[in-house]
């Protein structure tokens, strides 16, 4: 291919190439060395007004003829081949006969900002895959400054979200800091968007999610998904008389973990205490024993038979949870009403009083258990959300700024068509 040699270009070709600085033209320009030398190289570029622009009130955005007054004032941009880019801008503010001095409106730079909106939106493109140390150290720029753009960017495109249409809903907790210390996430199963998220966990805390739903919206809420958190339970029904309260097989399934295995298992290596081998198989079987039996390894069903021979009441408990669990593959109710009394009766008559205090505790629930059948959904979305929350929060080595942590979470989650 031929070498063939290029015009020098004029500033009215260059600013129109690189620049895009509407209304203002190339003054001098130049390359700028530090002082110190582990510093960026950097180019210094002068804006100065075209007198022939269209000038306009960046507060009531209406065109103004009148110029008040002009200052200085240095701006970021994208940099350019490896140097950092500084504009030095003759910013201008017009005589606004409506709004008084105002500074003018510029499409490619915010009313005071330090950066020109370019630079801003690498910037926010940039924080969605990286730490805000990185982003900063990347970019040059202070880590606040970066944070602040971030949010700002966010703030303007997620907006107030969409509560108009929602009819089920699915809350959960997280933890938000080491000390128990929580929050609350409410999603819409159905898109997967993420509605609401707010700090703790009691009535009064997650009640303005309700309060912004506005009245139409609480008659029409038709379910709430949630764990057996007591507060969400009664906050519901207080606030939305037509919603049903759904539990989902996660939490019920973790709840008899708890109540049941873990202390009958406790209990039968209590009783063992002389039998110093017997108490000891018992007491290392717990992580066997909350095992789904799908997940079983070959090696580990043959230690869990032996284990049964040996113990009775464990057997008992273990073949109880696994058959629990069938209650969430009906969709009739009543096919299920008649699996749940089967489960509850066999549960009373096994003689083991954990076993028939949770039966006893279930049937207080039932209502919640059986709507499953009407509303299919369960937590298992908010698990996978309350894990890459995690990831998030890990990610920037967590976050002080609730408002910015919030904001992030929603714009991982902006939900799919349902």
């Amino acid at each position: 291919m031929a070498y063939k040699a290029c015009s020098p270009l004029a500033k009215e070709e260059i600013n129109e190439l690189l620049g895009g600085w509407e209304g203002y033209g190339l003054g001098t320009v130049g390359p700028h060395d530090a002082d110190d030398p582990d510093a960026p190289p950097e180019i210094w570029i002068e804006l100065m007004p075209r007198p022939d622009r269209h000038k306009r009130c960046s507060c009531c955005h209406q065109p103004v003829e009148a110029e008040h007054d002009r200052e200085e004032r240095w701006v970021r941009d994208l940099p350019i081949l490896g140097r950092l880019v500084w504009l030095l801008v003759w910013r201008c503010r017009v005589a606004c006969p409506r709004c008084g001095p105002k500074l003018e409106e510029l499409c490619w730079l915010a009313p005071y900002s330090r950066v020109t909106t370019r630079l801003a939106l690498e910037v926010a493109r940039l924080c969605r895959v990286l730490p805000l140390a990185h982003v900063a150290d990347y970019m040059n720029l202070h880590r606040h400054t970066v944070k602040a753009i971030d949010k700002a960017h966010l703030h303007r495109t997620l907006g107030p979200p969409d509560l108009s249409n929602v009819e089920v809903i699915a809350m959960d907790e997280f933890s938000i800091h080491k000390g128990h210390r929580y929050a609350t996430v409410i999603i819409d199963p159905r898109t997967k968007r993420v509605l609401w998220i707010g700090m703790g966990r009691s009535r009064a805390e997650i009640r303005p999610f309700f309060e912004a739903l506005g009245e139409r919206g609480r008659q029409k809420l038709r379910a709430a998904v949630m764990d057996m958190n007591g507060a969400y339970e009664v906050e519901v029904r207080a606030q939305c008389p037509n919603a049903r309260v759904v539990y989902d097989l996660f939490h019920i399934a973790a709840n008899y973990s708890r109540r049941v295995i873990d202390e009958v298992r406790q209990n039968e290596a209590a009783r063992l205490k002389r039998d110093k081998e017997g108490r000891r198989i018992i007491k290392g079987a717990r992580w066997l024993l909350l095992r789904n039996r799908e997940n079983l390894r070959e090696t580990q069903a043959v230690q869990l038979q032996e284990l049964f021979a040996a113990n009775q009441a464990l057997a008992i408990v273990y073949i109880l949870k696994e058959d629990l669990k069938q209650l969430w593959q009906h969709d009739c109710y009543p096919a299920a009403l008649r699996f749940w009394t089967q489960w509850h009766h066999r549960a009373m008559t096994s003689g083991i009083e954990p076993l028939r205090r949770f039966a006893h505790f279930m049937e207080g629930k039932l209502d919640g258990i059986m709507a499953h059948c009407d509303f299919p959904f369960h937590t298992s979305l908010l698990e996978g959300i309350n894990n890459k929350i995690k990831v998030i929060k890990r990610m920037a080595y967590g976050y002080r700024d609730h408002d910015y942590f919030f904001l992030k979470i929603r714009a991982a989650f902006p939900g799919v068509l349902p």
